[in-house]
């Protein structure tokens, strides 16, 4: 009987693997209009994009929806570094809004909760607590609307880890990867190598147009 019990939890476990990898189904992305001014207060109402992007699953329920800066603030002396993918980018920059129709989760794998969030442009630590996160330093971090609404300020390290953590609700910031860009459809969800989903747009920067992708499924497996 032992035996049999053991041999029945094995075949359930691996059901249940092959369920969750079916029901993981694909994601393609869709164009939307502005952002609610409901929902985005006015200040970074006022520097959004009036188009967005929303991701959809292949039933064709939302998984979150992005409006970029009208205007990118890039530096004029990129960072060239290889582990960097945007080094234009100033750390701490206001990237755009994020919005979850329901309750998601970042990359570590923490729940983020249904609702508006700004999204800042960040870099993993270069310390041994951070190593193998992921290929590249570039990240997304995720604060809640109602905290962060002034579009002219720069975060530093340690205010976008105290504005990320109110998005998570734990010691560690809520925050998004980024990821190299692949093709050139935008808005796009690409799968990449590690079975990530990945949406690509393309925000307006101060010297041309600049593709950004991050991963909007898929979470660190460290």
């Amino acid at each position: 009987m032992k035996l049999q019990r053991v041999l029945g939890l094995v075949l359930a476990t691996q059901f249940l693997a092959v369920v969750t990898a079916l029901g993981q189904g694909s994601y393609k992305a869709e164009a939307i209009g502005a952002a609610p001014a409901a929902e985005v207060p006015a200040p970074l109402q006022a520097v959004l994009d009036s188009q967005g992007a929303r991701v959809v699953n292949d039933r064709g329920a939302a998984l979150c929806e992005v409006w970029l800066r009208k205007a990118l603030p890039t530096s004029a002396s990129p960072n060239t570094s290889s582990d960097l993918l945007y080094g234009a980018l100033t750390e701490g920059t206001l990237l755009g809004v994020l919005h979850f129709p329901n309750a998601a989760t970042d990359f570590r794998g923490q729940t983020i909760k249904a609702g508006f969030y700004t999204l800042r442009y960040g870099l993993i630590p270069q310390d041994g607590n951070h190593m193998g996160v992921n290929p590249y330093r570039d990240v997304v971090v995720l604060a809640p609307v109602s905290v962060d609404q002034d579009p002219t300020k720069t975060f530093g390290f340690d205010d976008l880890v105290k504005f990320g953590r109110q998005a998570s609700g734990t010691p560690h910031p809520g925050f998004l990867v980024g990821s190299p860009v692949s093709g050139s459809d935008f808005p796009s969800v690409v799968k990449d190598d590690q079975d990530h989903w990945n949406l690509q747009v393309k925000a307006h920067g101060q010297s041309g147009d600049l593709p950004l992708a991050f991963t909007v499924v898929g979470k660190w497996q460290g």
